[in-house]
């Protein structure tokens, strides 16, 4: 019976008491088909660590520092910090400056004109304002609170983002460069086969000229030939569409890429192929950032509930007036202050704000349907991974020995055309055999490679939270 990595801890974020959602969201007790041994530090090590090889390690750098979509990463960042910051003065009281003058023609037939012609002798009114006011709102119902835990979730969940932006583009980027590797092997093999194929093609016309062979013997030879040709200008295609590539995710304008790895000598971990502890799936940036979508969507339904209760606000304003610019700071004279206090309930917006308190409910669900979904594709994605690196192994020991048979296949194949024991048909067979051997396994060596990258970016990418 196999032992299998738990992955209950994922359950905590979901025991949220506010969160009311009809299906129990939960998760499987196993990955599926894999057996775990103690290698719980594995999910713990940084990218610069976790790769070997320095040409991708610069590529790697060059990316986090310029790739444009981290850098606006970074400012949704440096936006989501901003707001937290100001919500952090919602239960300080508003204190506003003032000042304004103004005059004011009255009607020669209005009372008010009347009045004002006969007690100033003129029919305008002068006023001159200066002072401060003063607002508060008592956060009776936790709506200023749960804005504050609204905008420092939506900030961490930003900041989460960004965490889960970078580990896909590094691992895009070490996957680009794994193909390119693989590329450069495959393309020496061609170039190897295409000199093997014009070796063999040399004695198929030495034999055709002496009458040993046919024309027929030549043309199949030669069309051998032509498939490593074409191989060459195909590949080299290749390796250039894969250099442009990791340019954009570096961030600059397509251009040849240093490398000194070789396929043959890249070591493809071994720690992976077991398993590790599911506690550290929690360390996926996207699964966090789901859980704070939630929090923040509970925050929602609070702040949207708040408003539909009364809300009790306090104001105050202080200064001095004057129907004269001459005495508008003549104090004591010209002061004035004001205090008041007064409850403001909806009424008909009530509809209104109870429909958006409905909606605040149903997004609550579907945040919580959304973290369900980021767990499933989680709990999948390291399967896929674990599935991979124990299946290509098995694959890339099957291919090797093939290319070790299919190599000595060559060499009595050779050795016997040259001495007549066997014809061209069997030569250009063993090679073209050889050839897309060659090609599957430099192809299998580079999907290793590829699949670790994937597994340690599905259990999280080195991020500590």
């Amino acid at each position: 019976m196999k032992k299998y990595i738990q992955t209950s801890a994922l359950l905590l974020v979901l025991l949220l008491p506010t969160v009311l959602f009809s299906q129990e969201i939960g998760t499987p007790e196993n990955y599926r088909n894999t057996v775990v041994k103690d290698t719980a530090n594995s999910t713990t090590i940084k990218w610069n660590e976790f790769f070997k090889e320095p040409d991708l390690i610069k590529l790697i750098e060059e990316a986090v520092a310029k790739n444009n979509d981290l850098q606006i990463a970074d400012k949704n960042v440096a936006i989501a910090n901003l707001q937290y910051k100001q919500s952090k003065w919602g239960n300080v009281p508003q204190l506003n400056g003032f000042a304004n003058a103004g005059t004011t023609r009255l009607s020669d037939n209005s009372l008010n004109g009347a009045n004002i012609s006969q007690s100033l002798g003129k029919k305008h009114i002068e006023e001159y304002n200066a002072g401060i006011g003063l607002s508060w709102e008592a956060d009776i119902w936790g709506k200023i609170r749960n804005q504050k835990k609204s905008a420092l979730n939506t900030y961490l969940q930003t900041a989460e983002a960004k965490k889960a932006l970078q580990t896909a583009i590094i691992a895009e980027v070490s996957n680009g460069f794994y193909d390119l590797i693989m590329l450069d092997a495959q393309l020496d093999i061609a170039k190897r086969t295409l000199a093997l194929n014009d070796s063999t093609l040399f004695i198929v016309n030495l034999q055709y000229e002496s009458g040993q062979v046919t024309a027929l013997a030549k043309q199949q030879t030669e069309a051998q030939r032509l498939i490593a040709a074409q191989l060459v200008p195909q590949l080299e295609q290749n390796i250039q569409i894969v250099e442009n590539g990791i340019s954009v995710l570096t961030g600059s304008f397509p251009d040849t890429k240093e490398r000194t790895s070789k396929l043959n000598t890249l070591t493809v971990r071994e720690d992976f192929s077991a398993g590790i502890p599911a506690q550290l799936l929690n360390r996926r940036p996207d699964v966090k950032a789901a859980e704070l979508a939630l929090k923040v969507a509970n925050a929602d339904v609070e702040i949207t509930k708040a408003g539909l209760y009364p809300t009790l606000s306090i104001t105050a304003n202080a200064g001095a007036s004057s129907f004269e610019i001459s005495n508008w700071f003549n104090l004591p004279g010209s002061l004035f202050g004001s205090v008041a206090g007064g409850l403001t309930a909806p009424l008909l917006n009530g509809k209104k704000l109870r429909t958006r308190y409905e909606i605040s409910k149903l997004e609550r669900d579907q945040a919580a349907i959304q973290f369900q979904q980021t767990i499933l594709v989680a709990v999948s994605e390291v399967s896929n991974a674990l599935a991979g690196v124990d299946k290509l192994s098995q694959q890339y020991t099957i291919s090797k020995q093939r290319v070790a048979t299919l190599q000595a296949a060559i060499s009595n194949a050779d050795l016997l055309f040259k001495n007549g024991m066997a014809t061209y048909l069997e030569v250009i067979i063993a090679q073209g055999n050889l050839l897309n051997a060659q090609l599957e396994l430099a192809a299998i060596k580079k999907d290793q490679l590829v699949a670790n990258v994937e597994l340690y970016r599905a259990l999280g990418g080195g991020w500590e939270n």
